[in-house]
């Protein structure tokens, strides 16, 4: 039984079991406590209607506590503590954040990633979604275009390793950027390490892997267009770049804002590319970089991690609470 394939199907076979009896018997136990002769049929009738749904729940629910609410509530205990975890010191964490050097210039690069990525990654998606479907190689540039979705971010990363590749003045240069910069008689440059506009070479990653996913859910999208509003357009003498900002834009508006949310989402997580490429440094960190350090590295400091992970949390529920009140319009609308 030590082979990992009769572990897995076991462990499958286990919860599988585990479930259908936990159904089984409180479905059991429940009807059998709603036949005891306690008040009328047809009030037992309605506490087993109204109970049974949370039998379902609960294991869920259960869940749900222990992976989901218990970390955050003592995520939030651990911030009015100090870096062992055992002294109270109210407010002071986030006090520290709005004063602290390092977290500034996170913040800053935090909002360059909001405005940038999800930006150009939609345009970007949506321009590649209209060309393509007017060539007849259109589709094997979607799949070109998508191809970097299924690559990791610190596989991406190591790629554009290879992009951003710096060697001295005067060697051979095998970094595509340099190479190319030598070519035109420039300077070979350390490009990740330029301050301010490292950043951008970092974003660039996240753009060339979200711009596929962009793609293709506008695609989609504009195949939903009916042919005959763009054909009567066409006909009244609207030119392409009209259909394309009157007709077709207004028209996915909604799925634009579907995909503008959901890479902001990925952008606010962003970990993997800023460690993999920089490490941090050279004023590249973002919020869960800092997080990362502050709690893995230099010994530890559980109250100001938590406090940074909790600004991470307050900076994505706005994003989500736009998603979902979207969501709900369309749903009601429908």
């Amino acid at each position: 039984m030590t082979n990992p394939i009769f572990q897995t199907i076991a462990a499958v076979v286990v919860s599988i079991a585990f479930c259908l009896l936990y159904f089984a018997g409180s479905n059991f136990v429940l009807d059998k406590l709603v036949h005891l002769p306690l008040g009328s049929k047809v009030r037992r009738e309605q506490v087993r209607s109204s109970v049974r749904p949370w039998l379902f729940l609960a294991p869920a629910l259960l869940l749900l506590t222990v992976y989901l609410l218990y970390p955050l509530v003592e995520t939030f205990r651990l911030t009015l503590y100090d870096a062992t975890g055992e002294v109270f010191v109210g407010l002071s964490n986030y006090k520290w954040v709005f004063v602290d050097q390092g977290f500034l210039i996170t913040i800053r690069n935090n909002f360059m990633w909001l405005v940038v990525v999800p930006t150009l990654a939609t345009v970007f998606g949506l321009i590649v979604a209209v060309l393509a479907d007017r060539v007849w190689w259109g589709n094997f540039a979607k799949s070109m275009v998508f191809m970097p979705m299924a690559i990791s971010f610190v596989g991406a990363s190591v790629i554009w390793k290879f992009v951003y590749d710096y060697r001295g003045a005067g060697s051979e240069q095998i970094g595509i950027l340099n190479a190319i910069a030598v070519g035109m008689g420039f300077e070979p440059q350390a490009w990740v390490t330029v301050p301010f506009w490292n950043n951008f070479f970092l974003m660039a990653i996240l753009i060339w892997i979200q711009t596929g996913f962009a793609m293709v859910i506008l695609s989609a999208a504009l195949r939903g267009v009916p042919t005959e509003t763009i054909e009567a357009a066409r006909i009244d003498g609207a030119g392409e770049l009209q259909i394309f900002f009157e007709i077709m834009v207004p028209q996915v508006m909604s799925t634009i804002l579907v995909v503008w949310t959901t890479i902001t989402i990925t952008v606010l997580k962003v970990f993997d590319i800023v460690m993999a490429m920089t490490g941090g440094q050279w004023d590249t960190s973002v919020l869960a970089n800092l997080m990362y350090d502050w709690m893995f590295r230099g010994g530890g400091d559980y109250g100001r991690s938590s406090t940074l992970a909790m600004v991470l949390m307050f900076a994505v529920i706005p994003v989500m609470a736009f998603n979902i009140r979207r969501f709900r319009t369309e749903e009601a609308q429908r």
